[in-house]
């Protein structure tokens, strides 16, 4: 298949978002009296939405986690967001798909305001044709959401030429939503049961392998 859509998520797929994320979210917790000390029981909060995470992992109200992913943001936008670090070969894999005339679009359940700044920040922002990210206000965070808002956005009608491309089970299972294949990311936060159980139909271990899907 000649795929001609490049879909990426962000964290755990171009860049590795780990320490900025989970000090962010520790300092949420910490307002409710909660402290974590082993900061990798917090990855699974890289790639979901956040109200959703603050509420399945710590159960909280609707209303708490509202205020905690408020809490978040006040850390992350500060100081989190450049916690951050590009994956080796991420730039030299998008710099051969634009060579090869693909259309590269972001396709991340992070706010696309600090989705944008992450991406210029670390140089990556020109390799786009289309930044797709997730609401402040929350009304769009699910990944599904998110693919069909950058599918609508490019006006893309064949499917078949789409490749959404992450680390962790929403990418796939969005992807499947919007009838789209999916590649799935090893060096990420997911892992290979994760993303094949999810339906991944194809997984690759590197960023170099990118260029060459």
């Amino acid at each position: 298949m000649q795929y001609q859509y490049y879909l990426f998520d962000l964290d755990g797929t171009l860049t590795d978002p780990g320490i900025g994320i989970t000090n962010s979210v520790m300092y949420a917790l910490a307002k409710y009296g909660i402290h974590v000390r082993d900061r990798s029981e917090l990855y699974k909060f890289i790639g979901p939405p956040l109200l959703e995470s603050f509420q399945n992992y710590y159960g909280f109200s609707e209303e708490d986690a509202k205020q905690a992913v408020e809490y978040y943001r006040e850390y992350f936008r500060e100081k989190g967001i450049l916690e951050n670090k590009v994956y080796d070969g991420i730039a030299e894999a998008l710099r051969s798909l634009k060579e090869q005339g693909k259309t590269l679009a972001l396709a991340t359940s992070k706010p696309e305001e600090f989705s944008v700044r992450i991406l210029k920040h670390f140089d990556l922002f020109s390799f786009f044709d289309f930044v797709g990210g997730a609401t402040m206000d929350g009304s769009r965070s699910r990944k599904k959401d998110v693919i069909r808002y950058v599918l609508d956005a490019l006006q893309i009608e064949d499917l078949s030429k789409v490749l959404m491309i992450g680390d962790r089970k929403q990418d796939v299972e969005g992807a499947a939503a919007n009838q789209i294949a999916c590649a799935g990311v090893l060096y990420g936060y997911g892992d290979y049961e994760e993303l094949k159980t999810a339906g991944a139909d194809r997984i690759i271990e590197r960023p170099e392998d990118l260029s060459q899907l």
